[in-house]
């Protein structure tokens, strides 16, 4: 250990995760109480020295999102008025990523949080496979994305049977680059579902422009959104078409086929589901969906059971106790040694570049 050690805390998010941590590395948790008062305001008291220390504080996403970043931001500033040397965050799945790009009068919720992570006084921070890269780009502090690729790809190998005879599928075109990694790693084939994009006139027009410019047409005045549904037709006809050719093309390569659904999150199970039933018809087998993050909030775990996906895998930057006690179909993967691991790395000023080894841009 380096001059004045390392101490190690976690919230009330995960807390097995980071026992599981801890044991890698062979030590113990500090000694910390992180509690939500009657009155529904989070306490943290630290009842250790921290002064000097390289900090570490395990918390991820959960079903109570903001208490567990409450906990985080409290367990992050008492650190740092407690002279912590340095506060390494370790959140393998960030909260509100999914948030990250400007809708209309909205905001981008991800870059508030990476704002309040750094005011906090987080010097660092460790997660897993963001929902978009560019995500990094919002903290003025250093970002390690680690990848669950390696744990995911060795499940494949270890757990399926006859996985060779296996195709990857990318539910919609945006996974189209991960899955494709896999594909590659695997050496298997790949197919894409492509879906379509519905436009919509609030899509063109939602107040925040100037009022439209009145024109005519065959000597009758009409608004620039008035030839939308005309567009929208044409638009319809022509991707019809195309889904159509695509999905006769898929039908080919997965006839009596293992299916692997790829995806960094699952959170709600409609779209798996329904691409699972599409290509069932067409000759698959075996169904399996994994993530990186099994969010499946709401009733996506009964719509998994009553579903014809045979396997759900997730890894376990989430806990899935209660998901589990309503699908008997999700499985865990453990990733707790590829962030013991990181942690273990940043504490001895060690290169990263291991953890990210035959691991592509596209992963």
């Amino acid at each position: 250990m380096s001059r004045g050690g390392m101490v190690i805390f976690t919230g009330n998010s995960h807390p097995e995760l980071a026992r599981l941590i801890t044991t890698r590395l062979c030590t113990e948790l500090g000694k910390a109480e992180v509690y939500l008062q009657e009155n529904k305001e989070t306490t943290v008291n630290i009842d250790e020295s921290v002064r000097g220390k390289d900090v570490f504080l395990i918390q991820t996403g959960s079903d109570d999102v903001n208490n567990a970043i409450m906990e985080l931001l409290i367990m992050t500033y008492a650190c740092k008025t407690s002279c912590a040397k340095s506060i390494v965050g370790v959140i393998p799945y960030l909260p509100y990523s999914k948030q990250s790009q400007m809708r209309k009068r909205g905001s981008i919720v991800a870059k508030l949080l990476a704002t309040m992570l750094s005011k906090a006084g987080m010097n660092h921070i460790i997660t897993m496979d963001l929902h978009h890269k560019e995500v990094q780009g919002f903290f003025d502090i250093p970002v390690d994305n680690l990848r669950a690729s390696p744990f995911i790809v060795q499940y494949i190998q270890e757990n399926i049977p006859d996985w060779r005879n296996a195709v990857i599928v990318a539910r919609n075109p945006a996974a189209a680059k991960r899955a494709t990694s896999f594909a590659d790693r695997l050496r298997l084939g790949l197919a894409v579902i492509h879906g379509e994009h519905k436009e919509t006139e609030s899509e063109h027009i939602d107040g925040r422009h100037s009022p439209p410019t009145v024109r005519t047409v065959d000597g009758m005045q009409m608004l620039p959104g008035a030839n939308l549904i005309r567009r929208q037709i044409i638009y319809h006809r022509s991707h019809v078409f195309i889904l159509i050719i695509i999905i006769k093309i898929i039908s080919l390569i997965i006839l009596k086929s293992i299916v692997l659904f790829q995806d960094d999150m699952i959170d709600q199970a409609e779209s798996f589901v329904a691409a699972a039933e599409i290509l069932k018809e067409r000759g698959a087998y075996k169904i399996y969906a994994m993530a990186t993050h099994g969010l499946l909030s709401a009733d996506a775990p009964k719509q998994i059971e009553e579903s014809c996906i045979d396997e759900v895998i997730v890894t376990n930057t989430l806990h899935h106790e209660l998901q589990k006690l309503q699908c008997s179909k999700i499985k865990t993967i453990d990733i707790s040694q590829a962030l013991a691991e990181a942690v273990r790395r940043i504490h001895h000023n060690e290169s990263m570049s291991y953890l990210f080894r035959n691991i592509s841009m596209d992963d």
